[in-house]
């Protein structure tokens, strides 16, 4: 069966969502928690740790993009793996000078900034084997990697912190946890490899480049890549998650302790907008690295991400009422502006979908437009937000900018490339 006749489907979407909002849930009660046990000033900088530990893991989400999408054009476990490797090892070396200056930077302890940095190249080789299962179309295994990943990540950290335990026994609880859950993920793909014959592996090709020069070119570039096709994947992906976690950061230095803590706190909700269709790009991402069919993968990804989004906000501006309840009447102030945090996280995940289309096709110019606008964004945030809802406010308006202008080239550019690859008979994927 070729990836073409298999996607989309609603079981592979149910099965994706499910498993994402397992991890987002157990993610967004870690930080209800937090925020409750380790109170407002304390909360802020596990919070921004946190953002730290996310803009860390973009190498992770790099390579799991391009994982999947070489596995798709035939690239081989063994190499994948081999890939993964090579990129935790580049990571680990990164992160060991950056714990001091994140230290210094978010004024937090040294071991604190080393226990958030630690879980970095083990993300990783997480990513790596969830792209394997991408790559072959195992959705329901990557399903129950996502939402174990999730659970396994979390409950560590929150006993820690049941117990009285600080921020950084937290964090490096946490970090154990993804080390337990990389292994079960590596064992879910063994399983599936075992299973596997001949016929099913070049079955799970598209079947426009099952035979044939065009097949024989792909996997020649396939066999002789290395960690470039990362990096720049990395590029496009590192735009995306400093632009959804700068505020985060901003906060920090533009914001007295309580308003930082509240509006680390209130950043859930778009955190809650961003990652609740995390499916829908997973599972139409296959086909975003087929130029024949990447036009029409955009445009759906992009109704159903609109609409999910347009639900979320309201959903943000109805509940609004309940968040002092959950985290606390500490967080009240910023009830009045959680449906603004959601439009935040909505925008971000339709931006998403469009970086993802620009990586299937290993295009990074989208890339610079999301730095250009976040460069604006900060240098705004820093001269003129004094409070949460001025903060918020820059950070929506700043994506808002980016978001329409990234979508514009991206249906353009795809609907190119859907020309061009029908046009080329027997030639199914992109190049550079």
């Amino acid at each position: 069966m070729s990836v073409v006749r298999r996607l989309p489907v609603v079981a592979d979407l149910t099965l994706v969502t499910a498993g994402a909002m397992t991890a987002n849930v157990a993610g967004y009660l870690l930080q209800l928690l937090a925020g409750r046990w380790l109170g407002v000033a304390g909360y802020s900088p596990f919070a921004s740790l946190l953002a730290v530990q996310l803009l860390c893991a973009v190498p992770a989400l790099a390579l799991q993009n391009v994982v999947a999408r070489e596995v798709v054009r035939g690239a081989s476990v063994e190499s994948a793996r081999a890939l993964a490797l090579r990129c935790a090892g580049i990571v680990a070396v990164v992160a060991v000078p950056l714990a001091p200056i994140v230290s210094a930077v978010l004024k937090v302890s040294i071991t604190a900034s080393i226990a958030a940095l630690v879980a970095a190249p083990i993300l990783v080789l997480l990513s790596g084997e969830q792209g394997i299962l991408q790559g072959r179309i195992h959705f329901r295994e990557l399903a129950l990697v996502l939402g174990g990943a999730g659970i396994a990540r979390v409950t560590p950290a929150l006993i820690v912190l049941g117990l009285g335990g600080g921020t950084t026994a937290a964090l490096g609880a946490a970090a154990a946890g993804i080390a337990i859950a990389a292994l079960a993920a590596r064992r879910a793909v063994d399983l599936q490899e075992s299973s596997r014959t001949g016929s099913d592996h070049e079955a799970s090709a598209p079947a426009e480049l099952s035979s044939g020069s065009g097949w024989e070119r792909v996997r020649s570039r396939i066999d002789g890549a290395g960690v470039l096709p990362v990096f720049r994947a990395a590029q496009v992906q590192a735009a995306l998650m400093a632009l959804s976690s700068a505020d985060l950061i901003v906060a920090r230095i533009v914001l007295d302790e309580n308003d930082a803590g509240r509006y680390s706190l209130g950043a859930i909700a778009a955190k809650i907008a961003f990652w609740l269709p995390q499916a829908v790009g997973v599972v139409l991402y296959p086909r975003m690295a087929q130029p024949q069919h990447s036009a029409r993968a955009v445009r759906s990804a992009l109704a159903v991400l609109m609409a999910v989004g347009a639900v979320a906000v309201a959903g943000a501006a109805v509940a609004a009422p309940l968040a002092p309840l959950f985290a606390g009447q500490d967080y009240a102030p910023v009830q009045g502006v959680l449906w603004v945090f959601a439009l935040d996280g909505a925008l971000l995940a339709i931006l998403q979908a469009a970086l993802l289309s620009a990586i299937a096709a290993d295009r990074t110019a989208p890339a610079a437009i999301t730095w250009i606008g976040l460069a604006v964004g900060v240098g705004i945030m820093l001269t003129c937000a004094h409070s949460v809802t001025s903060l918020i406010t820059i950070a929506t308006v700043t994506v808002a900018v980016t978001t329409v202008v990234i979508t514009a080239l991206a249906l353009r550019t795809a609907h190119v490339e859907t020309g061009s690859a029908s046009r080329v008979p027997g030639f199914g994927a992109s190049g550079t």
